[in-house]
């Protein structure tokens, strides 16, 4: 069963640097981790006036490119909606996590990135799913439902995931 664990938080406030360490650590521990990122606005992820660009520029609506290193596909919309959360994972390969950056406003839980500086209210305090905030401690007043990680502790963040979404190590895997 994949399971999947958001990473929100207001702009700047440092989701993608922990994301990438909870990758890496969550990755040194034996898991398999995939991530979705959400984009708010237009996004390329190919290269101008390469062939795959060439392929969707000319109105493919998919374009898989694959070598020896990597695959990609890319899936042009074409002014259709944007697929849900759901959807998405749907087309993704199996792993023990997924960490989704963004997509606030779907039901999965949530860990919130929360830095007191960027003068916004946490996101804690009114969605229950989420179920803990990663600050540097300056927060206050948080509802019992929602535990305070250290921002700056990666390592301990992952711990919490390994608890709360019970993951087990390879070496605790049964086979």
């Amino acid at each position: 069963m994949m399971r999947i664990a958001g990473i929100i938080g207001w702009h700047d406030s440092g989701k993608t640097t922990l994301v990438t360490a909870l990758v890496a650590e969550l990755v040194s521990r034996g898991y398999r981790v995939s991530t979705v990122k959400h984009a708010h606005h237009s996004f390329d992820v190919d290269t101008p006036g390469k062939d795959s660009w060439k392929h969707r520029e000319s109105g493919a609506t998919e374009v898989m490119v694959g070598s020896a290193a990597r695959w990609a596909l890319m899936h042009e919309l074409r002014g259709n909606p944007e697929p849900a959360l759901a959807k998405l994972l749907s087309s993704m390969s199996p792993v023990d996590l997924v960490l989704v950056e963004g997509f606030k406003n779907e039901d999965h839980q949530k860990i919130e990135v929360y830095r007191q500086s960027l003068d916004e209210p946490p996101n804690a305090l009114r969605d229950p799913t989420i179920v803990a905030l990663a600050d540097d401690g300056t927060t206050t007043d948080l509802p019992d439902r929602v535990q305070r990680l250290d921002a700056g502790d990666p390592m301990a963040v992952a711990d919490f995931i390994e608890r709360h979404w019970g993951l087990k190590r390879s070496a605790d895997r049964t086979v």
